[in-house]
Parts: C-alpha cells; structure tokens; sequence
C-alpha cells in the first residue's frame, strides 16, 4: 500500500454506516494478512478496535494501559456476535470506565 512496513490508519471508517464500516473490516483483515504490516489503527469504536487488533493502546490523561487482545488469527467480522469478543468488550469498557 505504500512501501513501508507501518501503515497508520486514523479514524478510516468513522463516517461510514454500520454494514459499509464491517464490509471494509473484512477488507482491511484480508489485506492485512496479505501485506504482513504493522498497523497502527486509531479508532473510538470498541467493537472494531477489538476486531482489528492484536494489542490496544488506551491513552489516560497521564497513563497509557495495554490491553491484549486474545482472539486467533485469521479473524472474520462475525466474530463480533461471539461471547469472547463480548467479554473482552465487557473489560475493556471497566478499563475504560476506572480511568475517568
């Protein structure tokens, strides 16, 4: 995609509907098994930061907290309606919820 091994990606689906947005998950997964990069993916969306990552990054007002994300590789987008992607969810909304 552009020659280098990190591809930073802000935000990419923020202004898509929901049924775009998981089209372009199943994308993005294919290509990125394909291309073998590291990607940094910036999103507020917690559904698709589990999908799409290995580890999380949660930026605090004075901390960062590493949240790992446990589920195999390769990953479809249905997996979102899978009780492990629900728990880790449900953790990484506590993680969330004590930083404020």
């Amino acid at each position: 995609m552009t020659g280098k091994d990190l591809l930073l990606l802000d935000e990419p689906f923020g202004a898509l509907d929901s049924l775009t947005k998981r089209t372009m998950h199943s994308w993005l997964l294919g290509l990125w098994g394909e291309l073998q990069k590291t990607v940094l993916f910036i999103t507020h969306d917690l559904e698709e930061a589990i999908l799409l990552s290995d580890r999380i990054y949660l930026l605090g007002q004075e901390t960062l907290h590493e949240f790992k994300v446990s589920l195999p590789r390769p990953r479809n987008a249905e997996i979102i309606y899978q009780s492990e992607l629900i728990i880790l969810r449900k953790e990484l909304e506590r993680l969330i919820q004590n930083e404020k």
